[in-house]
């Protein structure tokens, strides 16, 4: 009788000892707040945390931030480009309150220096006019009490565009007004029998180290008529036209006075 019921008392123990054990490993993993000596991980919205006792690290996996830009990157341009100033240019630079100070038609020497009253030599080539402004009102600043200063150009280098190639009058024009690249093609003289209408390239600086180079048809745009697509030129475009095929090896052909002669009978 004592075997009977050893055996289910057994068993019962087993069960709730198994019971116990699985309450003990489900009880940390259901915490919300970690004790010391443990560590939790979250992960909300592609970051992910790891908290561990005296010290805190994150992983997150948002994109990284793009390389800086350096002088050897493209760099966009503005909008709107000031004026710069360059060798030769001239000026007119006013002192409302100090006239004593006025200097009409300062120019611009070849090294991009001007010689000024009270300041002497000034490097001003390559700034704006609200550059030199700011530029100028500092130094006089030192002789003069918050001075008020005026600049007006008076002569400086006009916008242009170059024509190169296969043009009847390759050189440098000047760019008056809104110019597309056909009509600075009709400028320039109109194409020659030699040129490759469908491969007009465009040069534009970008910055001082970077040049964009564009390809353009104008004989297909012509052809249908469509100049939707025909640019507009910026200061400093040169546009450049290729030799056809045929030009290259028209010096091997035979020409016209060298055809065949039959005597007449």
């Amino acid at each position: 009788m004592k075997k009977n019921w050893i055996v289910p008392v057994y068993m019962a123990f087993v069960l709730v000892a198994a019971q116990a054990v699985g309450a003990a490993q489900a009880g940390p993993q259901s915490s919300s707040a970690a004790g010391p000596g443990s560590s939790a991980n979250t992960t909300a919205g592609g970051a992910t945390a790891t908290a561990s006792p005296g010290s805190v690290s994150s992983t997150s996996t948002t994109n990284p931030a793009p390389p800086a830009q350096t002088s050897e990157t493209p760099q966009f341009q503005p909008r709107d480009p000031r004026y710069k100033i360059a060798a030769s240019d001239t000026f007119d630079l006013t002192f409302p309150l100090s006239p004593e100070y006025n200097q009409l038609g300062v120019s611009v020497q070849p090294d991009g220096f001007v010689t000024l009253y009270g300041i002497g030599d000034t490097k001003v080539q390559g700034l704006t006019i609200p550059e030199l402004t700011e530029t100028l009102r500092q130094s006089y600043g030192k002789i003069l009490h918050d001075p008020i200063i005026s600049i007006v150009l008076k002569d400086f280098n006009k916008p242009y565009f170059i024509a190169d190639g296969q043009v009847g009058h390759p050189g440098k024009y000047d760019l008056r007004a809104d110019t597309t690249l056909t009509q600075a093609v009709a400028i320039a003289g109109g194409f020659t029998e030699d040129a490759k209408h469908s491969q007009v390239l465009l040069f534009r600086r970008v910055s001082d180290a970077w040049v964009s180079t564009q390809i353009f048809d104008l004989k297909k745009m012509e052809a249908k008529g469509d100049l939707r697509e025909d640019p507009y030129l910026h200061p400093g475009d040169t546009l450049f036209v290729p030799k056809n095929r045929l030009s290259k090896i028209k010096a091997f052909l035979p020409s016209s006075s060298m055809g065949a002669f039959y005597p007449i009978k």
